[in-house]
């Protein structure tokens, strides 16, 4: 049944096509169903797991006069990950009532949310993917099986095709007071204050960071300094003045959204038609950061789950 909470993962099995790893699908509320446990009462099958490897896409072209054609737009798609269970028990009874929670489990993806297929390596790496029920829990109908087991081919629709690491990657950069080159002895300001910095997304694709700005700042502009793409937060646009001392206004990149702390909408705090609310690219990204008022304590954070085409 469902890991309890505060249980260790299972060791590392060998998945076809994914090699040595664990794997467990996690309702949306958190509950988690180890899929590679034979104890649990059911298991991954040997054969016929696929959708793990990378994400696809379609291609849109333009013919060229000369000849063959151009690349006009890239387009990810959405994944289908297709995932055998073999189910059982020592009776009917045990049987049909873990076939029953198994299906409730992954149909309540239609009802409640997406749930999370992760994929566990055997050096503690994890990733995992966002999965909604499309079919698969009808049984074989062989004669011989629905007694004491049988097995379900499930088919999982991923509307994001990417994986993401599940623990987020975070980044801080405060005010600073500037100091004199040469007084009272040469020195340097720290990587780690507001201005111009780099972030490194280690993934395979872009990044969608969340930032979260505090205060004191009159104005807020960030600026990704590679594509000249910029977003800039003016708190006087709502109504509130300044942010004052410690105090937060969050701006979510995917989906869009504006928060103040105490959840009040900011949205039209932004510097719409212009502001982009950009993504981090693979690798280094050159950034700036401008706190107009900044004074101490002002500071930027930053939160992002790296992305990635494989399991």
């Amino acid at each position: 049944m469902p890991i309890p909470s505060g249980v260790a993962a299972p060791p590392p099995v060998q998945i076809p096509g994914v090699g040595f790893a664990t794997a467990t699908f996690f309702e949306a509320d958190g509950t988690a169903w180890p899929l590679t446990t034979e104890s649990a009462g059911w298991f991954t099958l040997s054969e016929g797991v696929s959708g793990l490897d990378a994400a696809p896409y379609e291609l849109t072209k333009d013919d060229h006069p000369r000849g063959g054609s151009r690349l006009r737009y890239v387009q990810p798609l959405e994944r289908a990950i297709i995932w055998p269970l073999y189910v059982y028990g020592d009776s009917h009874m045990e049987f049909l009532a873990r076939w029953r929670a198994l299906t409730a489990a992954f149909t309540r993806t239609l009802r409640l949310g997406a749930g999370w297929l992760e994929i566990g390596r055997p050096d503690g790496s994890r990733r995992r993917i966002a999965v909604t029920y499309q079919d698969g829990f009808e049984g074989q109908g062989k004669q011989g099986t629905g007694i004491t087991s049988d097995s379900a081919v499930l088919t999982l629709y991923c509307e994001d095709p990417y994986w993401i690491d599940p623990v987020p990657v975070r980044a801080r950069r405060e005010f600073s007071e500037g100091v004199d080159f040469l007084d009272p002895y040469p020195s340097v300001s720290s990587s780690q204050v507001l201005g111009a910095t780099t972030l490194v997304n280690p993934g395979d694709v872009e990044a969608w960071p969340v930032w979260t700005f505090t205060g004191p700042a009159s104005l807020v502009t960030v600026t990704h300094t590679g594509t000249g793409e910029s977003f800039s937060l003016d708190p006087g646009a709502v109504g509130h003045g300044d942010l004052l001392a410690g105090e937060k206004a969050t701006v979510t990149t995917d989906p869009p959204r504006v928060r103040y702390q105490d959840g009040a909408n900011w949205v039209g705090a932004l510097s719409w038609p212009a502001a982009t609310l950009w993504p981090l690219r693979p690798g280094v990204n050159a950034v700036t950061f401008q706190l107009d008022g900044a004074e101490n304590g002002s500071a930027v954070d930053l939160s992002y789950n790296a992305r990635y085409e494989t399991a």
